[in-house]
């Protein structure tokens, strides 16, 4: 292959008249098309290489940017989904403390119902028992009375 220092120090032959060989310029000039045309080949294809790498760089960027975008998507989804579920399971705790506040406070209710009926049942008893004391009482006397006949 020619390179640069080649063509620079490249001299041809004088011939008599003041003028180069014919054939020595023809054969270098032919030998310079060749290189040149390989290094012209050369060139495109590297050229086309790096418009290709190019292309297929800015791709492969395009599709990371996508996958970045689609990364904070899905974290910002994520920590989107994490609050509402937070905030379900804070309503849900609430919704059932005031369930079970509402449950205690009925039983509590209950619990005086039932300790006011069971009041009134004794004031019942205690007032039965004390008619039958006296009823018995009265029968004893009326029995007293009999046998002192």
């Amino acid at each position: 292959m020619i390179t640069p220092l080649d063509i620079e120090e490249k001299r041809f032959s004088r011939k008599r008249m003041n003028g180069y060989s014919v054939e020595e310029v023809d054969d270098f000039l032919d030998e310079l098309a060749v290189d040149y045309s390989k290094n012209y080949k050369e060139v495109s294809e590297l050229s086309a290489k790096v418009e290709e790498l190019t292309k297929s760089l800015e791709h492969y960027k395009t599709i990371e940017q996508t996958l970045q975008n689609t990364l904070v998507m899905a974290q910002a989804t994520a920590e989107e989904t994490k609050k509402l579920a937070q905030q379900q399971a804070d309503q849900l705790i609430r919704e059932a403390q005031a369930s079970a506040q509402k449950g205690v406070e009925d039983l509590k209710q209950e619990i005086k119902m039932k300790q006011i009926e069971l009041d009134d049942i004794k004031k019942q008893f205690d007032i039965y028992k004390a008619k039958m004391e006296s009823l018995l009482i009265s029968q004893l006397e009326l029995l007293k009375d009999i046998n002192k006949e």
